[in-house]
C-alpha cells in the first residue's frame, strides 16, 4: 500500500479572535462522528486547540483471513486550530488487536516528516496497520513544539480496527 501525505492550508471555523478568547475550554475532547457524506467513522480529539481526527477503514485486498492477516488504512488529519505556530515532532502509538496483545511503537514525526502547521493549517496523511485478528484499537499522543519552544502531548483519539465480516459481542 502506498502512503500518501498531503499538507494543506484550511480556514479555522472559528474566527480570528474566538481562538484566543477559546484557551480556557476543557484540555481535550474525544468523540466518534459519522461523515454523512461517506458514511465512514471519524474519531476526534481536540488538545489545546489542535484537533486530530481519524478515519480508519478495512483494507480486504491486503488481508488474508485464513493466514490470520488483517490489513487497516487510517487517514489523520491535525488542524491546528490555535493561535500558535505547531510543528508534530513525535509520535507515540499503543495498538491492541482483539487478543489483548499490546504493541507500542514511537517515533519522529509522522510518515517520515516533522509537519509545520501555521494558524489555520491542516496536515493529512493515511498509513497502515496490520493485525493477527480482525479487530483492534489504536490510541496515542503526538509531541508538538510551538515556534517559541514550548513542548506538549495531544492526543490521538482511540479508533475501532474492524474488519466489516466480525461479529462484535458487547458485553
Amino acid at each position: 500500500m502506498a502512503l500518501l501525505c498531503t499538507a494543506q492550508a484550511r480556514s479555522s471555523p472559528f474566527p480570528p479572535d474566538v481562538n484566543r478568547r477559546d484557551r480556557h475550554r476543557p484540555v481535550w475532547d474525544t468523540a466518534q462522528k459519522l461523515d454523512q457524506q461517506t458514511g465512514k467513522r471519524m474519531y476526534q480529539a481536540v488538545t489545546r486547540n489542535i484537533q486530530v481526527t481519524v478515519e480508519p477503514q478495512f483494507l480486504p485486498d491486503e488481508s488474508d483471513a485464513d493466514s490470520g492477516r488483517f490489513f487497516f488504512a487510517y487517514s489523520v488529519e491535525i488542524a491546528n486550530l490555535s493561535g500558535a505556530i505547531v510543528q508534530v515532532r513525535t509520535r507515540h502509538w499503543t495498538i491492541t488487536d482483539g487478543l489483548g496483545r499490546v504493541q507500542e511503537v514511537n517515533g519522529p514525526g509522522v510518515v517520515g516528516e516533522e509537519p509545520i502547521l501555521h494558524p489555520g493549517e491542516s496536515y493529512r496523511y493515511t498509513s497502515g496497520c496490520p493485525l493477527e485478528t480482525p479487530t483492534g484499537i489504536m490510541v496515542g499522543k503526538y509531541g508538538v513544539e510551538t515556534l517559541e519552544g514550548s513542548k506538549f502531548l495531544i492526543d490521538i483519539p482511540a479508533f475501532s480496527l474492524d474488519a466489516p465480516f466480525y461479529d462484535r459481542t458487547l458485553n
